[in-house]
Protein backbone atom coordinates (compact mmCIF):
# COMPACT_ATOMS: atom_id res chain seq x y z
CA UNK A 1 0.00 0.00 0.00
CA UNK A 2 1.45 3.35 -1.08
CA UNK A 3 1.36 6.52 0.99
CA UNK A 4 -1.34 8.01 -1.24
CA UNK A 5 -3.67 5.17 -0.26
CA UNK A 6 -3.58 6.35 3.35
CA UNK A 7 -5.22 9.70 2.64
CA UNK A 8 -8.61 9.71 4.36
CA UNK A 9 -11.39 11.05 2.11
CA UNK A 10 -12.93 14.34 3.18
CA UNK A 11 -16.45 15.45 2.30
CA UNK A 12 -16.80 19.15 3.09
CA UNK A 13 -19.99 21.23 3.02
CA UNK A 14 -19.81 24.94 2.29
CA UNK A 15 -23.19 26.42 3.18
CA UNK A 16 -22.12 29.91 2.09
CA UNK A 17 -24.62 32.59 3.22
CA UNK A 18 -27.45 30.15 3.91
CA UNK A 19 -29.33 28.82 6.95
CA UNK A 20 -30.38 30.57 10.14
CA UNK A 21 -29.68 28.94 13.50
CA UNK A 22 -33.16 27.42 13.46
CA UNK A 23 -32.61 26.01 9.99
CA UNK A 24 -29.28 24.60 11.13
CA UNK A 25 -30.98 22.76 13.99
CA UNK A 26 -33.55 21.35 11.57
CA UNK A 27 -30.78 20.24 9.18
CA UNK A 28 -28.95 18.27 11.86
CA UNK A 29 -32.23 16.72 13.01
CA UNK A 30 -32.78 15.33 9.53
CA UNK A 31 -29.17 14.65 8.49
CA UNK A 32 -28.00 12.52 11.41
CA UNK A 33 -30.80 9.91 11.26
CA UNK A 34 -30.49 9.71 7.47
CA UNK A 35 -26.74 9.23 7.37
CA UNK A 36 -26.80 6.78 10.27
CA UNK A 37 -29.44 4.73 8.47
CA UNK A 38 -27.34 4.61 5.31
CA UNK A 39 -24.04 3.83 7.01
CA UNK A 40 -25.45 1.42 9.59
CA UNK A 41 -26.59 -0.73 6.69
CA UNK A 42 -22.94 -1.17 5.70
CA UNK A 43 -21.62 -1.37 9.27
CA UNK A 44 -18.72 0.78 8.13
CA UNK A 45 -17.14 3.78 9.87
CA UNK A 46 -17.85 7.25 8.51
CA UNK A 47 -15.52 9.00 6.11
CA UNK A 48 -14.36 12.38 7.42
CA UNK A 49 -17.23 14.84 7.17
CA UNK A 50 -16.93 18.61 7.55
CA UNK A 51 -19.66 21.26 7.65
CA UNK A 52 -18.80 24.95 7.24
CA UNK A 53 -21.89 27.04 8.10
CA UNK A 54 -22.19 30.82 8.44
CA UNK A 55 -20.47 32.18 11.56
CA UNK A 56 -23.82 32.61 13.33
CA UNK A 57 -24.52 28.86 13.24
CA UNK A 58 -21.12 27.68 14.49
CA UNK A 59 -22.03 27.51 18.22
CA UNK A 60 -25.25 25.58 17.57
CA UNK A 61 -23.61 23.21 15.12
CA UNK A 62 -20.70 22.58 17.47
CA UNK A 63 -23.10 21.62 20.26
CA UNK A 64 -25.42 19.51 18.11
CA UNK A 65 -22.61 17.51 16.52
CA UNK A 66 -20.45 17.07 19.61
CA UNK A 67 -21.18 13.34 19.89
CA UNK A 68 -20.93 12.60 16.16
CA UNK A 69 -17.88 12.21 13.89
CA UNK A 70 -18.61 15.42 11.99
CA UNK A 71 -16.09 18.27 12.03
CA UNK A 72 -17.09 21.90 11.85
CA UNK A 73 -15.28 24.70 10.10
CA UNK A 74 -15.63 28.32 9.10
CA UNK A 75 -15.89 29.90 5.66
CA UNK A 76 -13.38 32.66 6.21
CA UNK A 77 -10.87 34.03 8.73
CA UNK A 78 -8.72 37.09 9.32
CA UNK A 79 -4.97 36.83 9.86
CA UNK A 80 -4.79 38.66 13.19
CA UNK A 81 -5.66 37.13 16.58
CA UNK A 82 -7.45 40.29 17.78
CA UNK A 83 -7.57 44.02 17.27
CA UNK A 84 -9.40 46.89 15.61
CA UNK A 85 -10.66 44.97 12.58
CA UNK A 86 -14.40 45.62 12.50
CA UNK A 87 -16.43 42.79 11.05
CA UNK A 88 -13.60 40.25 10.98
CA UNK A 89 -13.16 37.01 12.95
CA UNK A 90 -9.84 35.60 14.08
CA UNK A 91 -8.50 32.03 13.98
CA UNK A 92 -8.34 32.09 17.77
CA UNK A 93 -12.08 32.83 17.94
CA UNK A 94 -12.85 30.04 15.48
CA UNK A 95 -10.83 27.56 17.48
CA UNK A 96 -12.71 28.64 20.61
CA UNK A 97 -15.98 27.77 18.85
CA UNK A 98 -14.80 24.24 18.11
CA UNK A 99 -13.68 24.70 14.52
CA UNK A 100 -11.12 22.26 13.14
CA UNK A 101 -11.00 23.69 9.61
CA UNK A 102 -11.43 26.98 7.79
CA UNK A 103 -12.02 27.64 4.10
CA UNK A 104 -9.49 30.11 2.69
CA UNK A 105 -9.39 31.82 -0.69
CA UNK A 106 -12.73 30.67 -2.06
CA UNK A 107 -13.33 32.13 -5.52
CA UNK A 108 -16.25 34.19 -4.21
CA UNK A 109 -13.92 35.80 -1.70
CA UNK A 110 -11.33 36.44 -4.39
CA UNK A 111 -13.62 37.65 -7.20
CA UNK A 112 -16.45 39.33 -5.25
CA UNK A 113 -14.67 40.51 -2.09
CA UNK A 114 -11.37 41.31 -3.77
CA UNK A 115 -9.06 39.06 -1.79
CA UNK A 116 -5.56 38.96 -3.20
CA UNK A 117 -3.13 36.05 -3.30
CA UNK A 118 -1.10 37.73 -0.56
CA UNK A 119 -4.16 37.94 1.70
CA UNK A 120 -4.94 34.28 1.09
CA UNK A 121 -1.39 33.26 2.00
CA UNK A 122 -1.56 35.26 5.24
CA UNK A 123 -4.84 33.58 6.16
CA UNK A 124 -3.37 30.13 5.53
CA UNK A 125 -0.46 31.04 7.79
CA UNK A 126 -2.72 32.39 10.54
CA UNK A 127 -4.94 29.30 10.48
CA UNK A 128 -1.96 26.97 10.85
CA UNK A 129 -0.56 29.06 13.70
CA UNK A 130 -3.72 28.37 15.71
CA UNK A 131 -3.91 24.68 14.84
CA UNK A 132 -6.69 25.03 12.27
CA UNK A 133 -6.52 23.14 8.99
CA UNK A 134 -6.98 25.53 6.06
CA UNK A 135 -8.96 24.39 3.03
CA UNK A 136 -7.13 26.35 0.34
CA UNK A 137 -9.34 26.94 -2.69
CA UNK A 138 -7.92 27.33 -6.18
CA UNK A 139 -9.57 27.29 -9.59
CA UNK A 140 -9.56 28.87 -13.03
CA UNK A 141 -12.24 31.00 -14.69
CA UNK A 142 -13.95 29.94 -17.90
CA UNK A 143 -11.90 32.46 -19.87
CA UNK A 144 -8.66 31.04 -18.46
CA UNK A 145 -9.70 27.48 -19.29
CA UNK A 146 -10.67 28.42 -22.83
CA UNK A 147 -7.25 30.02 -23.30
CA UNK A 148 -5.57 26.79 -22.18
CA UNK A 149 -4.29 28.34 -18.95
CA UNK A 150 -5.98 26.06 -16.40
CA UNK A 151 -2.84 24.16 -15.39
CA UNK A 152 -0.73 27.31 -15.18
CA UNK A 153 -3.32 29.26 -13.18
CA UNK A 154 -3.90 26.51 -10.63
CA UNK A 155 -0.19 25.91 -10.21
CA UNK A 156 0.40 29.60 -9.52
CA UNK A 157 -2.55 29.85 -7.10
CA UNK A 158 -1.33 26.77 -5.23
CA UNK A 159 2.20 28.11 -4.93
CA UNK A 160 0.93 31.50 -3.80
CA UNK A 161 -1.41 30.07 -1.17
CA UNK A 162 1.36 27.87 0.25
CA UNK A 163 4.06 30.56 0.16
CA UNK A 164 4.16 30.96 3.95
CA UNK A 165 3.78 27.25 4.79
CA UNK A 166 6.66 25.11 6.10
CA UNK A 167 7.38 21.66 4.71
CA UNK A 168 6.38 19.92 7.92
CA UNK A 169 3.00 21.69 7.88
CA UNK A 170 1.91 20.95 4.32
CA UNK A 171 0.01 17.78 5.24
CA UNK A 172 -2.25 19.91 7.45
CA UNK A 173 -3.43 21.90 4.43
CA UNK A 174 -6.32 20.64 2.30
CA UNK A 175 -6.42 21.98 -1.25
CA UNK A 176 -9.78 22.29 -3.01
CA UNK A 177 -9.79 22.55 -6.78
CA UNK A 178 -12.96 24.40 -7.77
CA UNK A 179 -13.11 25.62 -11.36
CA UNK A 180 -14.91 28.94 -11.07
CA UNK A 181 -17.10 28.20 -14.09
CA UNK A 182 -18.51 25.06 -12.37
CA UNK A 183 -19.49 26.60 -9.02
CA UNK A 184 -23.26 26.81 -8.67
CA UNK A 185 -23.78 26.65 -12.42
CA UNK A 186 -24.80 23.03 -12.84
CA UNK A 187 -21.75 22.59 -15.09
CA UNK A 188 -19.13 20.15 -13.91
CA UNK A 189 -15.60 19.38 -14.93
CA UNK A 190 -15.11 15.89 -16.31
CA UNK A 191 -13.35 13.59 -13.83
CA UNK A 192 -10.33 13.17 -16.09
CA UNK A 193 -10.02 16.96 -16.52
CA UNK A 194 -10.26 17.46 -12.76
CA UNK A 195 -7.68 14.73 -12.17
CA UNK A 196 -5.32 16.37 -14.66
CA UNK A 197 -5.46 19.72 -12.86
CA UNK A 198 -5.14 18.07 -9.46
CA UNK A 199 -2.15 16.15 -10.78
CA UNK A 200 -0.52 19.50 -11.64
CA UNK A 201 -1.40 20.81 -8.17
CA UNK A 202 0.44 17.84 -6.66
CA UNK A 203 3.42 18.45 -8.94
CA UNK A 204 3.49 22.04 -7.71
CA UNK A 205 3.47 20.93 -4.07
CA UNK A 206 6.36 18.55 -4.77
CA UNK A 207 8.32 21.26 -6.58
CA UNK A 208 7.95 23.52 -3.55
CA UNK A 209 8.58 21.06 -0.73
CA UNK A 210 10.23 17.96 -2.17
CA UNK A 211 9.37 14.88 -4.19
CA UNK A 212 6.56 12.81 -2.69
CA UNK A 213 5.36 15.46 -0.23
CA UNK A 214 2.07 15.81 -2.10
CA UNK A 215 1.24 12.18 -1.31
CA UNK A 216 0.32 13.36 2.19
CA UNK A 217 -1.82 16.28 0.99
CA UNK A 218 -5.53 15.83 0.43
CA UNK A 219 -6.90 17.50 -2.69
CA UNK A 220 -10.66 17.85 -3.15
CA UNK A 221 -12.80 18.62 -6.18
CA UNK A 222 -15.63 21.15 -6.02
CA UNK A 223 -18.13 22.46 -8.53
CA UNK A 224 -21.74 21.26 -8.91
CA UNK A 225 -21.00 18.07 -6.95
CA UNK A 226 -24.01 15.90 -6.11
CA UNK A 227 -24.76 12.33 -5.08
CA UNK A 228 -25.26 11.23 -8.68
CA UNK A 229 -21.81 12.30 -9.87
CA UNK A 230 -19.49 12.18 -6.87
CA UNK A 231 -18.47 8.55 -7.34
CA UNK A 232 -17.06 9.30 -10.78
CA UNK A 233 -14.72 11.85 -9.20
CA UNK A 234 -13.87 9.70 -6.18
CA UNK A 235 -12.80 6.85 -8.45
CA UNK A 236 -9.87 9.04 -9.59
CA UNK A 237 -6.81 8.25 -7.51
CA UNK A 238 -5.75 11.91 -7.41
CA UNK A 239 -9.03 13.11 -5.86
CA UNK A 240 -9.54 12.73 -2.09
CA UNK A 241 -13.05 14.09 -1.63
CA UNK A 242 -15.24 17.04 -2.43
CA UNK A 243 -16.10 20.56 -1.36
CA UNK A 244 -19.86 20.73 -1.85
CA UNK A 245 -22.01 23.85 -2.12
CA UNK A 246 -25.71 23.72 -3.01
CA UNK A 247 -26.12 19.95 -2.57
CA UNK A 248 -24.91 20.21 1.03
CA UNK A 249 -27.91 22.34 2.03
CA UNK A 250 -30.29 19.37 1.70
CA UNK A 251 -29.79 16.96 4.64
CA UNK A 252 -30.95 13.90 2.72
CA UNK A 253 -28.79 14.69 -0.31
CA UNK A 254 -25.76 15.42 1.87
CA UNK A 255 -26.26 12.10 3.69
CA UNK A 256 -26.29 10.35 0.32
CA UNK A 257 -23.06 12.12 -0.59
CA UNK A 258 -21.44 10.78 2.59
CA UNK A 259 -22.60 7.29 1.67
CA UNK A 260 -21.33 7.56 -1.91
CA UNK A 261 -17.89 8.68 -0.72
CA UNK A 262 -17.71 5.65 1.56
CA UNK A 263 -18.78 3.31 -1.24
CA UNK A 264 -16.16 4.74 -3.57
CA UNK A 265 -13.32 4.50 -1.02
CA UNK A 266 -14.16 1.70 1.46
CA UNK A 267 -10.46 1.17 2.21
CA UNK A 268 -9.90 4.74 3.44
CA UNK A 269 -11.96 5.92 6.37
CA UNK A 270 -11.66 7.59 9.73
CA UNK A 271 -12.37 4.50 11.85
Amino acid sequence: MGESELRVPLLAANWKMNKTVGETVSFVGAFIPEVRSLLDSTRDPWPEVLICPPFTSLPALSSLLASYPVRIGAQNVYWQAKGAFTGEISPLMLKDLGCRYVIVGHSERRHIMGETGEMVARKVRAALDEGLKPVLCVGETLAEREKGEALKVNSEMTAGGLSEVKKEEVSQVVIAYEPVWAIGTGKEARPDDAAQVIGRIRETVDSLFGKGVSEDVRVLYGGSVKSTNIRSFMMCEEIDGALVGGASLDPVEFARLVFEVLRARPDRRTG
